[in-house]
């Protein structure tokens, strides 16, 4: 009988999980390979006894070798304690769009899942986060990828320390605390999310892993958030948008379009953003909503390919808070785009802001310069800046 033999024998126990052998072999300071990989030695998956039994005079109680799923409920549970899952209230937040409707959804404490589509930037994540935190309704939000899959989402086996723990996933949690699980970026995962298929249909999940039955309780749904509907993007401008399977889509109650703001509410929204940077330029956020609203309705029509998100003007208002130039800021927040593209969006502003110019959008023609170098801004105070 070898030192790590013995040392098991010591713990007055006939059979052992596997971690309780790599506790005991760190313990003593061996190597529990040769122990672990002898067939002699094993009982049934996960479980090991000494070969030949105790040795006389140690009175080991020998039961039944446990099932399979015995011994996983054997190993530890790693869960993270969360004392609030409450979003923060965003004090400049401006409701728009489905904020009425979905706050009557989530207050009712239905079970009723909800798919929110839209163009990037416009408000559907943070909709969904406000709405929760003005019901002050715990929220569990997971951002989705191609990579996702049953153990991100349900819980899987992690080593920590040596020792094989199970960690329970975010959607089991929601369940059991009745949170709003926000399925974030939907449209990028694959068919490994089908592992939810029942939990959509507001029943009980058999965690094979554990054993455990998990029924939800009172105030869980899923509400998804994408930027298609679940069917891939024709026109290449969201490419990591996954064709999902119908199956999965049937399952929501409701497909919502979430459309950008109306200009008066976006107007509010840059305004707040304003007052949030301590920068507040009543002029420049009617020019940046007009700029805006003219560019989207140009997207519509399918004249350009590019559009400007509600987020992407918070960006130009923030830079605006830094450099205090108008021009400056929006160059720097649309440099994101192509060099045409961007040069479009540029020319576009000086028109609906005569406060500013542009000394040169291309260059000279006959010029062999780079089309994509730095452009050159000039901004241009009004004569007299007005009050508020």
């Amino acid at each position: 009988m070898n030192v790590l033999e013995e040392a098991l024998v010591e713990t007055g126990k006939a059979t052992f999980t596997r971690p309780e052998v790599l506790q005991v072999a760190r313990k003593v300071g061996v190597n529990p390979n040769s122990f672990l990989n002898d067939v002699n030695n094993r009982v049934a998956r996960g479980v090991y006894k000494i070969r030949g039994g105790a040795p006389h005079g140690i009175q080991a109680s020998v039961a039944p070798a446990p099932t399979p799923t015995q011994v996983m409920l054997t190993q530890p549970k790693l869960r993270v304690e969360v004392s609030n899952l409450v979003p923060n209230k965003d004090s400049t937040y401006v409701p728009f769009g489905f904020y009425k409707d979905l706050s009557t959804i989530i207050s009712s404490k239905a079970f009723y899942p909800v798919f929110i589509t839209g163009l990037s930037g416009n408000g559907k994540t943070t909709m969904i986060e406000q709405v929760c935190a003005t019901l002050k309704r715990e929220a569990m939000r997971v951002n989705i990828s191609v990579e996702t899959d049953e153990d991100d989402l349900i819980g899987g086996n992690t080593l920590i320390d040596g020792n094989v723990v199970y960690r329970e996933g975010p959607v089991l949690t929601a369940m059991k605390r009745g949170a709003v699980l926000i399925l974030d970026e939907c449209d990028r995962g694959s068919n490994k999310l089908m592992c939810l298929q029942a939990i959509l249909e507001g029943k009980g999940y058999y965690n094979k892993k554990t054993g455990e039955t998990v029924y939800p309780a009172a105030g869980f749904n899923i509400v998804a958030t994408a930027n298609t509907k679940g069917q891939g993007s024709d026109d290449g401008k969201y490419m990591s948008a996954q064709i999902l399977d119908d199956a999965f889509l049937e399952r929501f109650a409701i497909t919502v379009d979430q459309e950008y703001p109306t200009s008066k509410v976006e107007k509010k929204i840059i305004m707040k953003k304003m007052e949030r940077v301590d920068t507040v330029d009543e002029d420049f956020a009617d020019k940046l909503v007009s700029w805006a609203e003219i560019i989207r309705k140009t997207f519509k029509e399918g004249a350009i390919d590019e559009v400007i998100s509600t987020r992407r003007l918070e960006h130009i208002v923030n830079a605006f808070a830094m450099f205090h130039d108008r021009m400056k800021a929006i160059e720097l927040c649309t440099a994101r785009f192509d060099a045409e593209t961007k040069a479009s969006f540029l020319d576009l502003y000086t028109k609906v802001d005569a406060s500013v110019q542009l000394a040169s959008l291309s260059g000279d023609a006959n010029s062999s310069a780079d089309d994509t170098a730095p452009l050159t801004l000039h901004f241009t105070q009004p004569a007299q800046s007005p009050s508020f």
